[in-house]
């Protein structure tokens, strides 16, 4: 009996990590992150701390194998990776990226354990807290992995009015502290809740939800200035062939006519290395690029990796970078690597040990802190590349001080996969959260533009080269969550 319980139990934890992914996009059905949550609680109750820690270790490998499942995609078809390697590397990442919430277990029932906490009400609480101090050790951690956040399904929920005033974590806290004091309220009102305890309770719930939707009722930022005409060029070019020599100028060629109708519109966006060539060899492109859109006072916008000597060694430092020309200026370069795809850890034992560890450019060095935005015309643009707008403070940051949003990525790493679904919801979360338009520009999709509210105004389908044209605002004033970050 007591391995029958065994199984169950860890059954029920892994059965919770799944609801969670379904609680994100694409599904977004947000109830069941609090089915998730009520299952964990009824499940961990009573446990040691030792089986507290594996019951959560398996939480994760049912939230993480099936929501980060797209890093298989990754390995096996662009990192050219056999499927038996790239499922035995993908397990490894999951395996180890599970022992975040195992911790946060662990912490939590041995918490209870040596302060004697039995209370329900005190449990839930408990379990609130520790929860949110998680994820935010798993943001930084390592260099962090800020996916999966139960507060991303919350995009459209009655919390969805709390996004600019706490942002992600807020969220996530508010939506676990509902879900625990729901756990509460079905499983002990009979025996361990006064009925004012109860009224209190349910008046919490209550007050989160009818507050989250009188605040979606506000505006915290406000339109200023002409609207912006932007268009986002999608070139589709597949991955295996875009940093090949001899494919460079064909990538440049289809970038070049996709965009040759537009000139004329305010800003036009390239997505990540969509120039695939270092600024210095790609100096007479730009040049000809820059004439041509100062002509037709174009704000021209795109990713293109960079180079710089240093004077002492004469050793090349290459970057992840954004340059704005024509009738825009500056150049950010990235902060915030890929593990692997941008820098190898390790890298002098790791390096040609399979090819995966060899991926073209995989040698980025990280930016420095503290870079001006983009000019874009008048504007000033706050620029993120690829998984730097996973990082809310990190964008909260800049984003204050931008009146336009702006994130390049090469999505063509996910595949057809959760991923680029899944950083299209981030992406429109930071929108909401820093009350500022978001332009997302992408190799393959999903490009977009969306609002200040983190609504999404147009998008290009997945797959296919596209323009997608549109409007853009500058805002003026800040969000609660743009002062304060998280």
């Amino acid at each position: 009996m007591r391995q029958l319980k065994s199984i169950s139990t860890l059954s029920a934890c892994l059965l919770a990590g799944v609801l969670q992914t379904f609680s994100l996009a694409p599904w977004d059905f947000w109830p069941l992150g609090l089915v998730s949550i009520v299952i964990l609680l009824q499940t961990l109750s009573g446990m040691s701390p030792r089986q507290a820690f594996w019951h959560g270790w398996v939480f994760g490998l049912g939230l993480f194998g099936s929501g980060a499942s797209w890093v298989y995609v990754s390995i096996h078809d662009y990192g050219h990776a056999a499927p038996a390697l790239a499922s035995a590397l993908t397990a490894l990442f999951v395996l180890f990226i599970a022992f975040f919430p195992a911790l946060t277990f662990g912490a939590f029932n041995t918490w209870a354990k040596r302060c004697l906490i039995t209370r329900p009400l005190s449990l839930a609480l408990g379990f609130t807290g520790l929860w949110i101090i998680g994820d935010w050790f798993r943001t930084w951690f390592l260099t962090g992995f800020p996916w999966l956040f139960l507060g991303y399904g919350h995009l459209h929920s009655p919390l969805a009015g709390w996004i600019p005033v706490v942002g992600v974590y807020g969220v996530t806290l508010f939506s676990t502290l509902c879900a625990a004091l729901l756990w509460v309220l079905t499983t002990h009102r009979q025996r361990a809740l006064s009925r004012c305890q109860m009224g209190g309770i349910g008046g919490v719930i209550l007050s989160l939800g009818v507050g989250g939707i009188l605040l979606n009722q506000m505006d915290w930022t406000s339109p200023v200035g002409e609207p912006q005409r932007v268009v986002l060029v999608q070139g589709n070019i597949p991955q295996n062939l875009k940093w090949q020599a001899g494919y460079q100028q064909k990538s440049l060629q289809v970038y070049s006519d996709l965009s040759a109708t537009w000139w004329g519109h305010d800003i036009i966006v390239w997505p990540e290395t969509a120039i695939p060539i270092v600024k210095d060899f790609a100096q007479p492109f730009l040049d000809e690029f820059g004439k041509l859109a100062r002509e037709f006072s174009t704000s021209f916008i795109s990713g293109l990796p960079y180079r710089e000597q240093d004077a002492a060694s004469g050793d090349y430092r290459y970057y992840n970078s954004i340059i704005s020309i024509g009738n825009g200026q500056g150049m950010y370069h990235k902060q915030k690597l890929v593990p692997f795809g941008e820098f190898v850890p390790l890298e002098g034992l790791l390096r040609g040990v399979i090819q995966f560890f060899d991926l073209p450019m995989s040698s980025f060095s990280v930016g420095p802190v503290d870079q001006p935005g983009l000019q874009a015309g008048a504007l000033t643009i706050a620029p993120y590349i690829c998984y730097e707008v996973v990082y809310p403070d990190f964008v909260q940051a800049s984003a204050s001080r931008a009146d336009l949003l702006l994130t390049i990525s090469n999505d063509s790493w996910f595949g057809d996969s959760l991923g680029p679904l899944q950083h299209l919801q981030m992406a429109q979360y930071r929108a909401k959260e820093n009350g500022r338009f978001m332009l997302r520009g992408t190799n393959n999709g999903i490009s977009a533009i969306i609002d200040a509210r983190g609504d999404i105004q147009a998008q290009s389908p997945q797959f296919e080269a596209r323009v997608l044209q549109g409007e853009a605002r500058a805002m003026t004033g800040l969000t609660p969550f743009a002062i304060t970050g998280s």
